[in-house]
């Protein structure tokens, strides 16, 4: 699995010290909440996301940020996350 570490970001996130000890996404299924502001959450969600698109390009993770940033609030949990952003990288990918 890839790992995404902060400084590959291009967005700074908050650190929830309080929640960074529970289990974070590690894959399907999973339909705990997703923090989209927590710094532990999108640094798993990510590198996810990443490998089920094949790639480690920095690019492409700040469009993933992107979409991550302007996803639709009526996504809340792990699963919606992640299939959401497979699917906008995908079909951004496909323009590469």
């Amino acid at each position: 699995m890839l790992v995404v570490k902060a400084f590959d970001l291009k967005f700074k996130y908050r650190k929830y010290v309080e929640t960074r000890d529970e289990p974070k996404f590690s894959g399907l299924p999973d339909p705990s909440p997703f923090n989209r502001d927590d710094l532990y959450e999108v640094l798993p969600m990510l590198g996810a996301v990443m490998d089920q698109l094949g790639t480690d390009d920095g690019d492409v993770l700040n469009r993933l940020e992107d979409f991550l940033n302007t996803m639709p609030r009526f996504i809340t949990n792990r699963d919606e996350t992640f299939h959401y952003l497979v699917g906008c990288g995908s079909q951004m990918m496909e323009g590469y």
